[in-house]
């Protein structure tokens, strides 16, 4: 049986925990083979948030440095999952679409996978300067690190634990999706982007358009200087796919009468080899 390890960040999300657990399918996750556990990384949250995370049996972990991505990098830190799959404690991330976005990094030997909102963004859930700022955003990454991730702000992803060892993720703030996904570009892991449903969210909304922008895009060239720093021969040798074991089936046992379509992935490459940079 494989793990699967949802790990939520949150702070002060006391209002909204009862529903996003209300969306997780686990039964479905169960039926399919799957054990399941969700790490919840409290924030300093100070509403009753790790409470009522526990009350629904989720494991939480306390991390009182302030950060979207010191909520995450305690969260991955602490799941046991041979698989992690992420999202965000607002209501806004589809996890009962989970086991089709399973099925695809199964079926295709995905090694990271990300959804992009921007396809189907509900007006409701987005506001316009908000989803200008996600495509300024995402263009520039494509940019800078030669990938085709047409979302690079999204924060729901799936990938395998393994990658996470050797990811070199910094950013302890709003910069960490993007870190990580362009990271999973640069290290030539197998990469792949399907489209999901964006939902309202509930309570109070946290991010601030222009700052975390600014600071967004500040990470990106910081990010792409710091890699070019970084590439030496000793580096190089993970760009070769010769050096790494080719990703297993996630379930054998129960993927192997199964058939399913992809439907209008849009990063749907999933090479062979390494990408070239």
């Amino acid at each position: 049986m494989s793990t699967l390890s949802i790990v939520i960040p949150a702070l002060n999300e006391a209002e909204n925990l009862p529903h996003v657990f209300g969306t997780i399918p686990l039964e479905e996750l169960t039926a399919e083979g799957w054990g399941v556990e969700v790490v919840i990384a409290d924030n300093g949250s100070t509403d009753g948030t790790a409470e009522i995370a526990a009350s629904y049996g989720a494991r939480v972990v306390h991390q009182p440095l302030r950060g979207y991505g010191n909520a995450y990098k305690a969260g991955i830190a602490a799941a046991y999952g041979d698989v992690i799959a992420t999202g965000d404690a607002d209501c806004t991330y589809p996890f009962d679409d989970l086991p089709r976005l399973l099925r695809i990094v199964d079926e295709h030997q995905v090694e990271f996978l990300n959804t992009n909102r921007l396809g189907r963004e509900n007006r409701a859930a987005m506001k316009p300067s908000h989803t200008v700022a996600n495509h300024a955003l995402s263009l520039v990454s494509r940019v800078l690190f030669k990938s085709e991730i047409r979302d690079s702000q999204s924060g729901m992803w799936v990938f395998r634990r393994y990658i996470w060892e050797t990811l070199k993720v910094t950013s302890d703030g709003m910069g960490f999706s993007q870190e990580i996904k362009n990271a999973a570009v640069r290290e030539g892991f197998r990469c792949m982007e399907v489209p999901i449903e964006y939902r309202p969210r509930g309570g109070e909304v946290k991010l601030n358009a222009v700052s975390d922008g600014v600071a967004n895009l500040s990470q990106l060239f910081r990010h792409r200087l710091r890699d070019n720093a970084l590439r030496t021969d000793t580096r190089a040798q993970w760009y070769d796919r010769s050096t790494r074991p080719e990703p297993t089936p996630l379930m054998p046992q129960q993927r192997q009468a199964e058939s399913f379509e992809v439907g209008d992935a849009e990063w749907g490459r999933v090479p062979s080899e390494h990408y070239t940079i």
